[in-house]
């Protein structure tokens, strides 16, 4: 008897201690779910690039890096002048020069008051169109091309899509602007492009505009 009534109060207690932790389980506040992972960052837009002959103009901006001296590194214009200036070097032609000739140039000036200086000129700004050529008229995508050394009259045509069907090709012209006069030469697109004519093929300046007009038949 005494032992059917320990069973009895053992069994009522472990029941009482079940329900409990269910009225526990369910007061208790849920799990916090895993916290979400952080979005990757949103890429920038890519920094501008040019070629390594690209040639400084005017409107161009200029972030110039001296190594070692945070206080001479600076960004500056390119003004309509052609010169630049930064901390110790007044004054300096930019124009006509590459990055890297220019930061040589300013090396040289460094050097009166900096150890060994070490400059790097990088391009954060192109927009001058003296180191631009162009391609105008009668082309499927009429564009301004960034210059570089060795750039010829296929390759912006190329570049631009090619001709359209109303474009008179043997009387494209080459416009360059020439110790301040405007020089035009004929280019014969019609034989590069259907013959082969590699002589037409010509060798472009900075500031080039190679113009393909309308056929008027």
């Amino acid at each position: 008897m005494k032992h059917s009534l320990k069973r009895g109060l053992i069994g009522c207690s472990l029941l009482a201690l079940g329900f409990a932790g269910r009225m526990f389980a369910a007061d208790a506040p849920a799990p916090a779910p895993p916290a979400a992972q952080a979005a990757p960052p949103v890429a920038g837009p890519p920094a501008q690039t040019v070629p390594d002959d690209y040639i400084i103009g005017p409107g161009d901006s200029l972030q110039i890096f001296v190594w070692r001296n945070p206080d001479l590194s600076v960004t500056v214009p390119v003004r309509p002048d052609g010169k630049i200036s930064s901390p110790l070097v007044e004054n300096m032609v930019a124009v006509g020069k590459t990055p890297s000739q220019l930061a040589r140039d300013m090396e040289t000036v460094l050097a009166e008051y900096v150890r060994t200086p070490q400059v790097n000129v990088i391009i954060g700004g192109a927009v001058s169109t003296f180191s631009q050529v162009k391609i105008v008229g009668q082309v499927r995508q009429p564009q301004a091309l960034p210059y570089r050394n060795g750039l010829r009259v296929l390759d912006i045509v190329l570049a631009s899509g090619g001709l359209t069907e109303f474009a008179s090709a043997n009387k494209a012209r080459i416009v360059r602007s020439v110790d301040g006069k405007t020089v035009e030469t004929r280019v014969r697109l019609g034989d590069l492009l259907n013959k082969g004519a590699l002589d037409q093929n010509i060798e472009l300046k900075p500031g080039d505009v190679l113009i393909v007009p309308q056929s008027l038949f």
